[in-house]
């Protein structure tokens, strides 16, 4: 290698350390994902919901790993607050069927969700609509409690360019708890939007909210949102267990893959790409110093005397011995075209009987022999088996004659 070539090679590699450098100290991307898990501790995780329910409901609270449906029926005394919360929470019929019969005795249903089944929004008469953001560039928000105890403050929110809305509300029934609106540079008068109502069920109680990023650690642990989901919160009735919901979410509770465990951990993720990138260096250049195998290439195969064995094996079987003696002859006259370059249009001439005898290194009066003998097979019918094998000898042997054996 030339001292122009490592140099080159030197530049390569501290090219590639810097750039390793600058991403290994890059800030870690955020993960918006809405897993709504509850050990998850990014933006939109319940890490910090289910700490301060702890907190607050000590001793009540429990996690339930199991779908709705198997630990009402297969559970004994359950009893208190069922509470759900995920992007989208949504029921099989005969699981929404056990919930509501279960709230039928004197139990609660707290639902967090963006949207809802139509059979239960049907059984509690209500409707969803969209709420954009009007009038303003960037998302904004504003989530307000309507209990008085609240004092009506404000609570801004500005990662979404639209939310979720209760419509055709039942008023005899529901109890509207929340509100949502935005601002907009007209004088016109703000359309404030349910988005939190409870409504009596039987014995009990549902309260539905259309909001689920209020208990998401960034939305709990910005500014002073804490007060809007402690609010939210305070509608729990006290005293009772309080089951929170670990079935219905959108991330893993739980990753299986080790990779993940592996590539989760910065230093273990840039040491697995170390690796790679060193195993692709070494293919590369121990690929240039040795040869590649040459594959072998085996020769075409000559098929004619296969070919030839087999349409007179054809002929053979059928016992048409006078066509194998006629394609014999029209072979052997060729070859004497061909070999001795004699005409073979007379075969009783003189002077082709004496050519071929001198070319062929054979006695003239073994000519003679031959060629009455083809000329009597050519002009018969039939031929025995026995007639055929004395032509081919005499064939073969007038051929070992001109190839001097």
């Amino acid at each position: 290698m030339t001292k122009r070539g490592r140099i080159y090679i030197i530049i390569g590699l501290l090219t590639l350390l810097g750039i390793f450098l600058l991403e290994y100290n890059k800030p870690k991307d955020i993960n918006w994902f809405p897993s709504y898990v509850s050990h998850h501790k990014i933006p939109y995780g319940t890490y910090v919901l289910n700490d301060l329910m702890e907190k607050a409901f000590p001793n009540a609270v429990q996690q339930v790993q199991k779908p709705p449906f198997e630990f009402l029926t297969r559970t004994d005394s359950v009893q208190g607050t069922y509470f759900f919360v995920n992007e989208t929470v949504t029921f099989e019929e005969a699981e929404l069927n056990a919930i509501l019969d279960w709230v039928d005795q004197g139990n609660q249903l707290f639902v967090a969700s963006e949207y809802f089944e139509q059979k239960l929004l049907d059984t509690l008469h209500l409707e969803q609509i969209n709420v954009y953001n009007e009038g303003s560039l960037e998302p904004l928000f504003y989530l307000e409690l309507t209990n008085p105890k609240f004092q009506n403050k404000k609570f801004e929110f500005k990662r979404d360019y639209y939310t979720n809305s209760f419509d055709q509300l039942d008023t005899l029934r529901t109890v509207v708890l929340g509100e949502v609106y935005t601002r907009t540079d007209s004088t016109e008068t703000l359309s404030k939007h349910v988005n939190t109502i409870k409504q009596d069920f039987g014995n009990g109680e549902i309260i539905l909210t259309c909001f689920p990023k209020a208990f998401t650690n960034y939305f709990i642990l910005k500014d002073n949102h804490l007060t809007y989901t402690a609010g939210l919160l305070s509608y729990l009735e006290r005293g009772g267990n309080i089951y929170m919901d670990n079935f219905h979410k959108s991330g893993k509770s739980f990753y299986t893959s080790p990779m993940y465990l592996f590539l989760n951990t910065k230093e273990f993720r840039w040491a697995y790409y170390l690796v790679l990138i060193g195993a692709l260096v070494y293919i590369i250049f121990e690929g240039k110093r040795k040869q590649r195998a040459i594959p072998v290439v085996p020769p075409v195969k000559n098929q004619t005397l296969a070919f030839t064995r087999t349409i007179a094996d054809m002929y053979f079987e059928k016992g048409e011995l006078h066509l194998i003696t006629k394609h014999k002859i029209d072979y052997f006259l060729e070859y004497l075209r061909s070999k001795l370059h004699v005409s073979t249009q007379d075969l009783k001439d003189e002077t082709f009987l004496k050519n071929v005898s001198m070319r062929s290194n054979t006695p003239l009066e073994d000519v003679e022999k031959l060629m009455e003998l083809m000329d009597k097979l050519r002009s018969k019918s039939m031929v025995t088996e026995t007639e055929l094998k004395n032509l081919n000898q005499k064939i073969e042997a007038f051929k070992a004659n001109v190839d001097g054996k």
